[in-house]
């Protein structure tokens, strides 16, 4: 049983509480922490949660707690996770982990240092979907991943503080574009290295100094390309979607539109119907287990257990870090319209290796580019000559 800090009440905090007391039930949350007194206590009492305050310290300390989950602004992460270090408590970050790789390279360090357990909570990893399409994946179920893509789009943050740069980081590749690449790594091999950005992002719509729109390109070192696309300009609710392309195969992944659940209503269905849904009439698309489809119950199940067992979770701090990394070179190659490097200090993946795709030998004089059924019921195949090098095309009679 886990004895639990919840700093931060806001959307992610309820999030987060409803999940950790709603699945294991063995773990208990004894203290929770806002920016302001009313929230603390509020969230309180909703939660059964016994004591409540607005001192970071106080609530990280709490002599009864042991592990901190922290789910508060982007600006204090920092020094909720250097606190729980110090304090000798295990702690879980929600993305992303840093303002930037600077800040989430101190972060992973100062758990490593003193040897806390530390887990990256990236939700959109863990949903049911994403989950088994990685172990298909990792099982050889498309070959070599040649390119991915994932897109989040929605009107815009709930939180004030999202839209302040200064709070935030950026815009939305801070708030979107960190999930997309963890992702994309996912599935490309989280031990593949990232080596270049080319990134396009603007402020198409809202009036503020940060993005409210991007689309970047990740080319890893064995040939692989991660693609995202993130919009705060995107109306009709949240648009959750990602594709994996292999050698062997392809993945179509849309979590959230197109949830299996449509409904019309004149009048409104009564209440909430999923998150950044716009409204509640006309055609709506709820959602029957919310924290189940953001990848909430997996994610915690899995922090939770790792803890228990002294292992490492699928997403640590170090894949903040990373994540981190890459969005600084988005952000750079924002400025400069060019390809700009992924700048790592600390590398634990492969060493480079030599990459491209075993070719598939036709016949002693011919490797196979491509083989098809056409509409009459033959074959045609498509050669390449291993002499000449020219392309050429078989037809097999039936």
């Amino acid at each position: 049983m886990r004895k639990i800090t919840m700093l931060g009440t806001g959307l992610i905090g309820n999030f987060y509480t409803s999940t950790l007391l709603g699945q294991r039930s063995r773990d208990q949350i004894l203290i929770c922490c806002a920016a302001n007194e009313a929230d603390a206590k509020a969230f309180a009492e909703k939660y059964g949660i016994p004591r409540w305050t607005t001192d970071m310290a106080k609530a990280i300390n709490d002599p009864e707690t042991d592990l901190v989950v922290v789910g508060i602004p982007n600006h204090l992460h920092k020094k909720a996770v250097l606190l729980a270090a110090k304090a000798g408590k295990a702690v879980l970050c929600t993305k992303p982990l840093g303002m930037n790789a600077v800040e989430a390279k101190e972060m992973l360090e100062a758990v490593e240092k003193v040897g806390v357990f530390s887990g990256y909570l990236e939700d959109l990893v863990y949903n049911p979907k994403t989950l088994k399409s990685i172990r298909s994946v990792q099982n050889g179920a498309l070959g070599k991943v040649l390119w991915t893509r994932s897109r989040e789009a929605h009107p815009g943050p709930h939180s004030d503080w999202f839209w302040k740069k200064e709070l935030s980081g950026g815009g939305a590749i801070v708030d979107m574009g960190c999930h997309c690449i963890e992702i994309g790594r996912n599935f490309i091999g989280k031990d593949v290295k990232p080596l270049e950005v080319v990134c396009w992002a603007d402020t198409q719509v809202h009036p503020i100094e940060a993005e409210d729109s991007a689309v970047a390109m990740i080319r890893y070192e064995n040939g692989a390309i991660g693609q995202f696309e993130v919009a705060w300009t995107f109306r009709g609710g949240m648009d959750l979607r990602d594709e994996v392309s292999g050698t062997e195969g392809t993945i179509w992944l849309n979590h959230w539109l197109r949830t299996g659940f449509e409904m019309f209503t004149s009048v409104g269905q009564g209440g909430y119907v999923a998150e950044k849904a716009e409204g509640e009439t006309g055609w709506l698309f709820p959602v029957g287990d919310e924290v189940s489809e953001l990848g909430y119950v997996d994610m915690f199940t899995d922090m939770l257990n790792a803890v228990d067992k002294g292992t490492q979770p699928m997403e640590t701090f170090y894949d903040g870090y990373i994540v981190n990394a890459i969005m600084d070179a988005c952000y750079k190659s924002v400025k400069t319209k060019k390809w700009e490097p992924v700048m790592l200090d600390i590398w634990r993946g492969k060493a480079k290796t030599k990459t491209g795709v075993g070719h598939t030998e036709y016949d002693a004089d011919h490797l196979l580019i491509k083989e098809e059924v056409m509409p009459d019921g033959k074959t045609k195949l498509i050669l390449k000559n291993k002499k000449t090098g020219d392309i050429e095309q078989k037809i097999l009679e039936h």
